[in-house]
């Protein structure tokens, strides 16, 4: 049985996936069936890799696994980068002050689009589906990101991924 890879990407602009970036990727295996419960935590996103015109707003962070280079889960949150200062949220810099900025993420109300893959190597092309698993429960917490150590004061140094459900392995 083959190892799961998962990642947690960064989307960086809706216009190009070049900005986006890969906060982490591990290797989980072999996972035998069944539901299977982790922890996955990443670094913030590099601020001077986000275009200006995309670093205030609405953004995604994805979370996908692979199997077989296969995409079989992707789960997307909403991220939201503002100001916390009433006067910058009216009159936004052109050049984005990073250390001003705070990262909202939208944990309550994941996108989840699962694939179909062929776990046994056949060749065979199923459907596929979004939010199909009524069960799923993830939880997403965060801890505080120091400003001085990426420049982005955030609401979470770590992206952490708990699931009970969203790992079942056929």
């Amino acid at each position: 049985s083959a190892d799961l890879e998962w990642k947690i990407i960064y989307v960086g602009s809706a216009e190009s996936e070049e900005y986006d970036q890969v906060l982490d990727s591990v290797l989980v295996g072999p996972v035998p069936a069944g539901r299977h419960m982790f922890v996955f935590q990443a670094d913030a996103a590099n601020p001077g890799l986000i275009p200006d015109a995309d670093a205030v707003g609405v953004t995604v962070v994805l979370i996908t696994c692979t199997y077989r280079a296969q995409e079989f889960i992707r789960v997307g949150y909403y991220v939201n980068n503002e100001y916390t200062d009433p006067e910058l949220r009216e009159n936004p810099p052109v050049k984005p002050d990073f250390t001003k900025l705070q990262r909202n993420i939208l944990a309550s109300n994941p996108r989840v689009t699962r694939f179909h893959i062929n776990w046994d190597d056949s060749n065979e092309k199923m459907d596929d589906s979004e939010n199909t698993n009524p069960n799923m429960q993830p939880i997403l917490t965060l801890s505080s990101l120091p400003s001085a150590s990426k420049g982005l004061s955030v609401t979470g140094n770590s992206l952490h991924r708990m699931s009970d459900s969203l790992m079942n392995c056929m």
